[in-house]
């Protein structure tokens, strides 16, 4: 089980990179809070495989309403990583699992 941050620091709406050096793929991960949910995924899109956020932890589009790909501007569902903009339409963000225990968001023991 990987502690990634407090909940607290997580602003809502709003989110943050993860970096994952140990990981044999040396992932990050994009994590959203929105109406006090917590969504993660690989901080890669679909289309390129390349890093989505603007700046490091920046994923959100304007509206705060879609993650959107720093590279190409396409958007994907906050709650379930789908394309609905963009070169890569229909296509998915991959999930990772992400839980809050005691105000502490954590990795799924899947990914690690």
């Amino acid at each position: 089980m990987r502690r990634l941050c407090r909940l607290a620091e997580l602003p809502d709406p709003g989110s943050a990179r993860f970096d994952l050096p140990d990981h044999p793929y040396g992932y990050s991960l994009c994590l959203v809070r929105r109406d006090g949910q917590v969504y993660g995924y690989l901080n890669s899109c679909p289309h390129t495989d390349s890093p989505m956020d603007w700046s490091p932890g920046q994923f959100l589009a304007g509206d705060g309403q879609h993650i959107q790909c720093a590279l190409h501007g396409a958007l994907f569902e906050i709650e379930t990583g789908r394309c609905v903009a963009g070169p890569c339409r229909g296509d998915r963000l991959t999930s990772v699992v992400v839980y809050v225990d005691s105000g502490v968001v954590y990795l799924g023991e899947d990914f690690e």
